[in-house]
Order: C-alpha cells, then structure tokens, then sequence
C-alpha cells in the first residue's frame, strides 16, 4: 500500500478528502524516488482511487512495468463533507471540537456531509481484501490516501477507531507491506518513506504532526476572511503596499498608494470575497488580491498583490496565500493563475517559480521590467 504523492492540500494546509487536487511540483520529485525503490520490485497489478493524485503517483510503478492501472473508488480517502477545500486555520477557528475528535480518531467525529470513520475503514479494508482475494499468489501495488491508509491498518491491526490514532501519520509515498493468506493479514512493514531523501519528504518539512492538537495547528495555518479595503481597512492595505514597495526599490520615487487603493476598491466593491485577508489565529499577517475581471477571456486568474508581513515570512505560510487563490480561482473555473514580478525582486522570483510559475512574458513597469509568471491550476491534463 502506497500513499500517493504531495497534494496541494498537503502543501497549502487545506482539506481535501474527495476534492480532485493536483500534485505539487515537490510531489512529482517524490514519484521519481517512488520509481527508484519499485526498479527491482516485480509487480503483478497495480489499483488506485479514482482520484488523480493517486492515479498520478499509481505511475511510478505502471509506467515503467507496463502495467495497465485499475481504479476503485472505495480506495478514495475519507469524504470531508462541508470541510472540504476548507484551510484547516478556518476548520480550527470554527470547529474546534469536532476538529479535536477527527485527530484523535474518535468515532463520535461528524461534520455534515462526511462519511463516518467506521464506514471508511470498512470500505478501504474491504477493497484491499478484495483486490488480494482476485490477485492470489501474485504481488500488487495499492495506491490509497493517509487517513483511508491508516484506518485499513488499524482494522489489520485489530485496532479500534480510537486505537488506530497511535499509528500516527505517513509521509507521502511511504510505503506499508501486507501479506495475505486467506483472511489472515501480516503486516511486514508500515508508512516507510526510506526512499525519500529529507529535502523532498514532506513530513521532514513540516511541523504540525509532531505536537498533534489544535494549538499547534493554530499556530501553523492560516484562515482567511473578506478584508474591507473600501473602509476601515483601507489604511492597512495601503500601508502594505507602501511597505512592499520600499522593501523591493528601496525608494518611494514611482510609489502610486492612491491610484492602488483605488484599484482594489474597484474590484472589492464588485467582488468584496476578491481580497482577502491572511489571518494568523486573531492576527492579520497578509493579504492575497485577486482581479476577478482582468484576464478573463483568457481563462487566466490575476493576482495583483500578494503580500506577508515581514515578521511572518520565511516561516511557511507564504503558501497558504496561494492555495487561497488556487482555490477561489479555481472555483470560477480559471486554469491558470497569472501574476506580475520585478525581475530583480530575487526572493519573489524564487518563492513563485519553486511552487510551479513559469515566466510567460515581461511587461514594462514604473520601475523597469516585470515577468509575467503563470502556473496552471486546471484539469485539462488529469487523465493523461
């Protein structure tokens, strides 16, 4: 059994249970040392859910086997109900008790729309017994999702619901191997992700598992609310640009604070969910604007400011910004996200083309040349 590879949701600290997310660039690094482990590894069969991030990573092994891939959607990851594409901050502000019983595997746990969590182990188990009773004698590669992954080993286990929360997370691609004669089940191994080097695990960069609760998650994801840049938060918004500005140029000379207020109160005024303010527990950290309008006719989601305050960057949330625009952009049906960077904002350039922009254009600016950066978001390319 085989989790699939980094998600946006893993990346951008958002719920995705049966949401069809992409994988990220970082995650494809991890399919190639997936690759690399299974090389010598004779495989019969290969399954995964329906869902393309596991049908993504399903290609490590079927790709250079030959092996044609049979999906299943009882290997599907627990369905989130209204959680889902929610950021955990906002699942942590809102729904804190329920949020407590999800991460201690409590039966109890229910949000509306969700299957319960014993429904899940049974469906993944279920289709793991399944899929070894018609492959006997024969080695298969199963491709499923963390939490479906470590309820089905709770149930081979013989643990409870409860009990199953001290196998604790899998990283992404890590790997469990299970035996099976008849109804008996021997669990080799469990969650080992020794193929992957710590600069491309996804859980070596990552904080929030190793405490567990929600105080760390308060403290490591953001939530996102509507800012009111047509009053009285007009004063902050400017304030960040201001900020911005002289952090990049190192002068005011060019600075336009007026005519970008009333930019943005232009298009909150007809889009108020179109900016968006970056929350840190109670505190504001950062703002992600979004131009619902221009590029439109393209397809094309705009994002004219995308800002962290200071004492908030190089700590991880940067990212969250994005997913927030992935997500809203997204929903409009956009398939790429576009944005504009001064070609000496080094930083900038290198945070936008780590997480998939790749420069499509330059455009003049008050100060000289911008790149126009693009990432696409869509699904034209999720059943290739």
């Amino acid at each position: 059994m085989v989790r699939h590879a980094e998600a946006e949701g893993n990346l951008y600290r958002r719920i995705h249970g049966w949401y069809d997310a992409r994988i990220t660039e970082n995650g494809y690094r991890q399919i190639a040392a997936l690759e690399q482990r299974f090389s010598s590894i004779h495989v019969d069969a290969a399954y995964s859910s329906d869902l393309f991030r596991t049908r993504a990573t399903a290609a490590a092994v079927c790709r250079p086997k030959g092996l044609r891939l049979h999906t299943d959607r009882d290997l599907r990851e627990v369905h989130m109900g209204i959680w889902e594409d929610l950021a955990w901050g906002e699942v942590v502000r809102v729904d804190r008790e329920e949020l407590l019983k999800f991460n201690s595997m409590d039966p109890a746990w229910h949000v509306d729309g969700a299957e319960t969590l014993e429904a899940l182990r049974q469906r993944v188990s279920g289709a793991i017994r399944r899929i070894a009773a018609d492959h006997p004698n024969q080695t298969v590669a199963v491709f499923s999702h963390g939490t479906a992954i470590r309820n089905a080993l709770g149930v081979f286990h013989g643990m409870t619901i409860e009990e199953s929360a001290r196998l604790g997370h899998s990283d992404n691609t890590a790997v469990s191997l299970l035996e099976f004669e008849g109804d008996r089940v021997r669990i080799l191994f469990e969650d080992d992700n020794s193929h992957l080097p710590e600069e491309i695990s996804t859980l070596a960069r990552q904080s929030w598992w190793k405490e567990g609760g929600t105080q760390k998650m308060d403290q490591t994801n953001l939530w996102f609310r509507p800012m009111d840049v047509c009053g009285k938060e007009a004063g902050r918004y400017e304030a960040a640009r201001k900020e911005a500005w002289a952090n990049l140029y190192g002068t005011m000379e060019g600075f336009d604070g007026e005519g970008f207020l009333k930019l943005v109160q232009r298009s909150a005024a007809k889009h108020p969910e179109s900016v968006l303010c970056a929350m840190l527990q109670d505190r504001p950290v950062g703002i992600i604007e979004m131009d619902w309008e221009r590029d439109l006719e393209q397809g094309i989601g705009s994002i004219p400011f995308y800002y962290l305050d200071p004492e908030t960057r190089c700590h991880g949330y940067g990212v969250q910004l994005l997913g927030a625009a992935v997500s809203a952009y997204r929903a409009l049906g956009r398939e790429s996200l576009r944005l504009r960077c001064a070609r000496d904002n080094a930083p900038a350039q290198r945070f936008y083309r780590r997480y998939g922009f790749q420069a499509v254009g330059q455009e003049p600016g008050v100060r000289g040349p911008l790149d126009v950066l693009e990432k696409y978001i869509g699904y034209k390319d999720l059943d290739t």
